[in-house]
């Protein structure tokens, strides 16, 4: 068997056997963002099943209430809800103030909220969309709930990434694509690329707190990202692509076993294809750029911080 170079094993790493766990999560609190469909709503099932209580940051309220019902339900677990819209980046801050303040500790932080636009969209605050809402917004909520994850050490971050970091149109000088023409799948992976490099910038900075960040690509699964594009992108999405995506239950699996499996308790600063430890894009390895995303990342949300101190 050919045995491909470090950065091409996404390709078979998807097709090998998926670690699990049997660990408990009771009395632990997981605050996860995009429940109501796809990788989020399984990953919350699962949660639930172990025994966590849930914070379920979810833009729709009748969704996040049908979910809230079916988890009490089937695992009479307690699912609380914040509404918010990542589009918006003092919607976020807000919800970010209102979980710091009623839960001391935060034991994992799910960061799973995306969008994926065929045209270009711009957030509230006036940024590319997939990149405000994918990065930007996670990044500003991460900040918010910094305190309560230390509170909980050890605890842990996991951001919901993408191989498609390996196709991204990351430029410092066009973040929100007014000066080339755009393209939807290096825009989202300029989006996820921004989320790989943060997360491994925020893991060196929280060295020894106790608080490890780790970044996943969940698989090529069937969710509903993307259906707000036109007829024909949903139905190719849908009937023609949809053919080959799996079903998100097993990503599901895999969001709980990187939250409660014992044997990742230190590991901090990786790359998972799923279950299985992945080297992502080598050029997202290079510190420099590593500081030089999360420096300009700060400055954009910084209005949104209230005042809390650089990590």
């Amino acid at each position: 068997m050919i045995k491909l170079p470090d950065e091409l094993a996404y390709i078979t790493n998807s097709l090998k056997p998926q670690k699990t766990t049997d660990a408990r999560l009771d009395g632990k609190l997981c605050v996860i963002s995009g429940t109501t469909s796809g990788v989020g709503y399984q990953a919350a099932r699962q949660l639930a099943k172990a025994g966590a209580q849930l914070v379920m940051i979810c833009r729709n309220r009748e969704k996040a209430l049908k979910v809230q019902a079916e988890l009490a339900r089937d695992f009479n677990a307690q699912a609380d809800i914040i509404i918010a819209d990542f589009q918006s980046l003092a919607e976020v801050a807000r919800a970010g103030d209102e979980i710091a303040k009623t839960y001391p500790k935060v034991d994992v932080l799910i960061n799973n909220a995306g969008v994926f636009n065929k045209q270009r969209q711009l957030t509230l605050d006036g940024h590319e969309m997939v990149f405000g809402v994918i990065h930007l917004a996670s990044f500003l909520l991460t900040h918010k709930l910094l305190p309560n994850l230390k509170n909980a050490a050890p605890s842990r971050i996991i951001e919901i990434n993408s191989e498609a970091h390996r196709f991204g149109g990351l430029n410092m000088k066009d973040l929100d694509w007014s000066k080339r023409p755009y393209i939807a799948l290096q825009a989202y992976g300029a989006a996820k690329i921004a989320q790989l490099l943060t997360g491994l910038e925020l893991a060196k900075r929280l060295e020894g707190s106790g608080v490890t960040v780790n970044m996943m690509h969940p698989g090529a699964v069937r969710t509903n990202i993307g259906m707000n594009n036109n007829f024909f992108y949903r139905f190719y999405s849908r009937y023609i692509i949809g053919w080959f995506l799996k079903d998100p239950l097993q990503s599901g699996k895999d969001v709980y076993y990187l939250a409660a499996a014992p044997e990742l308790r230190s590991v901090t600063g990786k790359y998972f294809n799923q279950t299985n430890e992945e080297k992502p894009a080598s050029y997202v390895m290079k510190a420099g750029l590593q500081q030089q995303v999360w420096e300009h990342s700060l400055q954009l949300i910084q209005p949104y911080l209230g005042g809390m101190h650089e990590i």
